[in-house]
């Protein structure tokens, strides 16, 4: 405890050059955190939103994940019905929701343009989703409804001149591979917040989907889950329980999460190491300033008997005084920024391919907190050491002849 009270002591010594070791020492932690902080809560909206669009687990036949279908729902599944209630038995499944993706034509009799569909069950998809898309016009699709019923895509709608109570006809090859057409009426537009979506996706109950391709087949089934932390030990469950079919998660379709990670764990990673190289700069800089004007201190303490180990533990200790100080004070600050933002909301701008901006928040995670103040620590600590070990072992004579 003497040494460490003795490394404070000295730290005070020079007041100014202190304060802003400590400082820049605080700033690059604070950045580091709020970079992090950042990065973290981008990771976890995005798993937010990928596990909500196709569920949890997402359980279909091998092929419909390997292979290309020459028919629609060549590869679909035949008893979605008996399956659902077999998964919904497990205690951490919330819900399953059956799926039916399919391509073709929309027209509303002068216009034709390509449309991507996808056939729900709308009572329990818009109500375990919540609200994944920006209604601009009309409302949800229902179940019950007595007619065939679409909701489209903002740009699809603009496209075809299309508002809630139109009448459209849906185009698509059956599972036979014969053209089947049916008339449907729009229910609803909305936004998804990508105008490339927009101007494609469609919306309907999977029976109208079932009737237009002439199947009682589904594409997959989207099992939702209580929690996300559930998802790995589920899936070993779920694969166990059905050995004849392929059960992904929702890691293995995210393409646009798993891109943003990579590429955010390369520049944030980048970003920490040139911030640690500066502060270690800095750290080294005030030290070597410090230990040179003490070098005659040195060498008398040297002469009344001090230990070059003991010296060279003051010396250590004094960078850990002047890193845990700043990276504390930048750890305070980083909190201070990411609380605020909580009383304080701010918008970020629109990503690119979107129109929709978005709350900025910074994750607070205890283990990046406590692990980037321990590794600040340690990199001051290291300088401070690699700086003062040709001094402390400088000969007496040489050490009290320094000027």
């Amino acid at each position: 405890m003497k040494w460490l009270k003795f490394a404070l002591q000295n730290t005070l010594r020079n007041r100014r050059r202190s304060l802003v070791t400590v400082a820049i020492a605080a700033l690059g932690t604070a950045a580091i955190l709020l970079a992090g902080g950042f990065a973290l809560f981008t990771y976890q909206a995005l798993a937010q939103a990928a596990a909500r669009s196709t569920g949890h687990l997402i359980v279909g036949l091998p092929e419909q994940f390997n292979k290309d279908e020459d028919t629609p729902l060549q590869y679909g599944l035949d008893n979605a019905t008996e399956l659902s209630a077999k998964l919904l038995i497990d205690p951490d499944v919330r819900q399953v929701l059956p799926r039916v993706a399919f391509s073709g034509l929309i027209s509303n009799g002068d216009k034709s343009t390509v449309m991507i569909a996808t056939g729900v069950e709308p009572d329990s998809e818009f109500a375990v989703k919540g609200p994944f898309l920006t209604m601009s016009a009309g409302e949800v699709l229902a179940s019950g409804a007595r007619s065939a019923e679409v909701m489209l895509g903002e740009g699809l709608a603009k496209s075809l001149k299309a508002k809630p109570g139109t009448s459209l006809t849906l185009l698509a090859s059956t599972t036979d591979g014969a053209l089947n057409a049916l008339d449907v009426t729009v229910k609803g537009v909305f936004a998804t917040g990508v105008p490339d979506i927009d101007k494609r996706l469609v919306y309907t109950d999977i029976n109208t989907a079932q009737r237009l391709l002439n199947t009682k087949r589904v594409s997959t089934l989207g099992v939702f889950l209580k929690r996300m932390d559930l998802t790995d030990a589920a899936q070993q469950r779920v694969a166990a329980a059905s050995p004849a079919l392929t059960v992904q998660t929702w890691r293995d379709q995210a393409f646009f999460y798993n891109s943003v990670r990579g590429l955010y764990n390369r520049i944030f990673g980048a970003l920490g190491l040139i911030i640690g190289v500066i502060v270690v700069f800095v750290v080294t800089n005030a030290m070597a300033m410090a230990i040179i004007e003490r070098t005659r201190e040195i060498g008398t303490l040297r002469a009344l008997g001090t230990l070059p180990s003991q010296l060279l533990r003051t010396l250590a200790l004094e960078g850990m005084v002047l890193g845990g100080v700043g990276a504390l004070t930048g750890a305070l600050l980083a909190l201070g920024v990411s609380l605020m933002l909580y009383v304080v909301p701010v918008t970020m701008p629109p990503p690119p391919g979107s129109t929709r901006g978005y709350a900025l928040n910074i994750n607070i995670d205890p283990t990046l907190y406590l692990c980037t103040v321990l590794a600040m620590v340690a990199l001051a600590m290291l300088a401070s050491s690699w700086i003062a070990r040709k001094t402390v072992n400088l000969a007496v004579v040489d050490a009290l002849a320094h000027t």
